[in-house]
């Protein structure tokens, strides 16, 4: 491979590419693994209670929301 080649405006948008794939899925991870503690409080059975149906519904919302409230304080100072 010419070394040359690792400059293409092509290679340079799969890496962007694939780097924000990286970024999804890590977030994803984290947000299973958040939310899957603060609301599981007990033995997992067949079915979820109504209580954990509803924060596993509400917990990425709100930890996706609290996010981007942070990002955008820190981008306004």
């Amino acid at each position: 491979m010419d070394p040359s080649d690792l400059n293409t405006p092509q290679l340079q948008q799969f890496l962007s590419q694939e780097k924000e794939k990286a970024m999804h899925h890590e977030m994803i991870a984290k947000l299973t693994s958040v939310c899957w503690d603060k609301c599981i409080t007990s033995t997992p059975g067949s079915k979820f209670s109504s209580s954990e149906s509803t924060c596993l519904s509400n917990c990425p919302r709100r930890y996706l929301d609290l996010s981007l409230i942070i990002m955008k304080k820190l981008q306004q100072q």
